[in-house]
């Protein structure tokens, strides 16, 4: 009996070495996007939309193992793949809006840690920006001189620094366990309502994670033959996918039930308003917390986005940057727009339409290739797994269409 327990203990720590690379990706599942729209929407509609974190974590989950499976059984991530059945114009157009993508998810990055310096410390935007932008260079360094597994540890100690920044609130504060529940019952109230759910599922599922994580899963556990070793690593990477998402989920239900308990009815119109709310309703350690928080996720997320953006652009075009190169192209459009004096919350919210943008040009491809057999082998998707895949990547594109549509409409 002790002989088999310590057996399952060994099996255990063996296969949690294995862990990392869902988490890396799971870094923009948590970012400053994130923050601002589950928030706004606590604190415009309490707990209606408690069923859309639910919704986009469950969807995000399945779309981020069959990125990790595309690179564990092809030995290619997503850009690398979708490159290889392009013609060369493709090729360029689908590079293009990448970039694109790539740049919103800085603007949207580099914004939250400018305004969680500014909270903290009463630093001016574009000097916060520019110390987010040099802190994500020092944390690219670690991936670019010591490899993937340092790089791991260092996003996922950000990472628990996220949830303690914002789980705190509810902990502090409890929030309504009936109203919870209640929210559970997927509903809407009005157009409004609408265009958040559309915001937090665009924040949620975010192109460049889809295209990070194959490559990520690649790079860590190489490209097994088919067999036992594939067999496990796949199972492995599902719990990493599982508990990964556990994680960022519970983080982003902390950001809206935080805000429906304490924010609700009051005047919150971008995330100074919301720390100021905080520190009123829960005292200043809270609102401490939260900036914290808010920081931590701007530091990983610009980082990771940066290293997606490198991963990217070498699938796609066979060219390499160096990532601390790659770093300063995509960090100016942030800074310029600090410099500009552009709100930066309007900025986060524009910056999240661009987003959507990108999210049907990483859905389909993935969910196209991961059911294709020649390419996939005995590892295909089961039907029903395509099934379900075709009907994530479809609810996301319609949503993020409306969230545009409404965006410039409204």
């Amino acid at each position: 009996m002790a002989e088999s327990a310590r057996s399952t203990t060994q099996r255990a720590k063996a296969a949690s070495l294995l862990l990392g690379p869902a988490f890396v990706a799971a870094i923009a599942y948590v970012d400053p996007g994130n923050v601002a729209s589950n928030i706004s929407a606590g604190a415009q509609f309490g707990y209606l939309l408690v069923w859309v974190i639910v919704m986009a974590n469950v969807m995000a989950g399945l779309v981020q193992f069959l990125s990790a499976k595309l690179g564990l059984v092809t030995g290619m991530s997503l850009p690398e793949a979708v490159r290889d059945k392009a013609s060369r114009p493709v090729r360029l157009a689908y590079w293009g809006q990448a970039e694109t993508v790539a740049m919103a998810t800085d603007l949207a990055e580099v914004m939250g840690g400018a305004i969680a310096l500014n909270l903290l410390f009463g630093l001016p935007l574009l000097v916060g920006g520019v110390i987010t932008g040099v802190v994500s260079m020092g944390l690219l360094l670690v991936q670019d001189r010591g490899g993937q597994k340092p790089f791991e540890r260092v996003i996922i100690g950000l990472l628990a620094i996220i949830a303690v920044g914002f789980v705190a609130s509810v902990v502090i504060s409890p929030p309504s366990a009936a109203g919870t529940i209640g929210g559970l019952l997927p509903k809407f109230d009005g157009t409004e309502s609408v265009l958040l759910a559309a915001a937090m599922i665009g924040a949620t599922v975010m192109p460049h994670a889809v295209y990070l994580h194959s490559g990520l899963a690649r790079d860590r556990h190489g490209h097994p033959e088919a067999g036992p070793l594939r067999t496990r690593l796949l199972r492995v990477t599902r719990y990493d996918v599982g508990i990964a998402m556990v994680l960022a989920g519970t983080v982003n239900m902390a950001m809206l039930l935080m805000a429906a308990n304490t924010l609700r009815g009051k005047e919150i119109e971008t995330l100074e308003d919301a720390h100021a709310a905080v520190g009123d309703a829960l005292g200043p350690i809270a609102a401490l917390l939260l900036a914290i928080g808010l920081l931590a996720s701007g530091l990983a997320s610009t980082s990771v986005g940066a290293y997606a953006g490198a991963m990217i652009m070498q699938g796609l075009l066979r060219r390499h940057i160096p990532l601390l190169v790659r770093r300063v192209i995509t960090l100016v459009p942030a800074l310029a727009i600090l410099a500009a004096g552009i709100d930066p919350t309007r900025a986060l919210i524009i910056s999240q339409v661009v987003l959507s943008f990108g999210i049907p040009f990483a859905l389909i491809p993935l969910v196209r290739f991961t059911s294709d057999r020649a390419l996939m082998g005995a590892d295909v998707n089961h039907r029903v797994t395509t099934a379900l895949a075709w009907l994530v990547a479809a609810i996301i594109s319609v949503l993020n269409v409306a969230l545009i549509y409404l965006t410039i409409t409204g």
